[in-house]
């Protein structure tokens, strides 16, 4: 019960001041209110992952991070200072975006997409200097994808893409990254190796939020997790005080259970559903008396 209790109590501290911070932050859209008064700070190294149901605000918070909605009220700091206060290009060198879906529309190369995560650094006259070249060489082979750097991107398959997008955000040398489901599109081993790239960035001092919606992920990787649900913080702590049966279950609005696996123990987190009557009607009439051998 205490523990149940804790959940909701006020989230971790952290011996180092939070680099990115929000107070009584409210945010959506002009006449929804997604999300209200979310407190956090995240200080330098953390590596926090976002988790809750598809439409509960983890991108719209997201957004407001970064600067691509302004909050409904309360306010976002960064360095200790709102949002607001840094111009466009001093808030692009401390804050890196990457969003949940990005399609280019032109067809640019690989190379000449990262290439664009240095705009903070350069004059709008002034074109990339051989520094600059060689931190997005280092993004692209970072990535795993400096083979690709001639392509066009109208060449590459989403998960490709996804990766190229990330290895922009790294050549933008910012000490935030903000990532929204970076892993979609990614086939496993994509996904854990991007998140092995997340945590050795923490590691080495950056602070990075991610949206993830494989809870098991983000508990093998991440230091910290913010469950969000119900239009407000749920939760925030490790992984271990975070991912329980009881608070996952009202956030997702169904019976969420929560085990070890015997072999690696790293967390099972599945769900026990019984389909209703109703849909079984449906399933019945959309696959016809003949198709309809499974029973529930």
């Amino acid at each position: 019960m205490e523990r149940d209790m804790f959940l909701h109590s006020a989230p971790p501290t952290s011996p180092d001041p939070p680099l990115l911070e929000a107070r009584s932050l409210s945010v959506g859209y002009e006449r929804r209110r997604v999300l209200d008064k979310i407190s956090f700070g995240a200080a330098r190294g953390e590596l926090i992952g976002l988790i809750g149901p598809n439409g509960a605000g983890k991108s719209t918070l997201m957004k407001t991070l970064g600067r691509a909605l302004t909050p409904l009220s309360g306010t976002a700091f960064l360095e200790g200072r709102p949002l607001d206060a840094f111009s466009a290009k001093a808030f692009a060198r401390r804050v890196a975006y990457l969003p949940q879906r990005t399609e280019p529309t032109f067809s640019y190369t690989v190379r000449e997409i990262v290439l664009a995560g240095r705009y903070p650094y350069l004059s709008w006259w002034q074109g990339e200097g051989r520094a600059d070249r060689e931190v997005a060489e280092a993004a692209m082979a970072y990535t795993g994808i400096r083979a690709l750097a001639d392509a066009s991107i109208d060449q590459i398959s989403g998960g490709q893409l996804q990766r190229v997008l990330l290895a922009k955000v790294l050549a933008q040398q910012t000490p935030v990254l903000l990532l929204d489901e970076p892993a979609t599109g990614l086939d496993l081993m994509y996904q854990e190796e991007l998140f092995r790239f997340s945590r050795a960035l923490a590691a080495a001092g950056k602070t990075i939020l991610v949206v993830v919606h494989e809870l098991s992920l983000a508990a093998r990787f991440c230091s910290r997790l913010i469950l969000i649900g119900k239009g407000r913080c749920m939760a925030d702590g490790t992984p271990d005080e975070v991912l329980r049966p009881k608070i996952l279950s009202e956030a997702y609005d169904t019976d969420v259970c929560v085990g070890t696996h015997p072999v690696t123990h790293h967390y099972d987190i599945y769900t026990k559903v019984q389909p209703p009557a109703e849909e079984q009607a449906c399933l019945r009439i959309l696959l016809g008396e003949e198709g309809f051998h499974g029973r529930w």
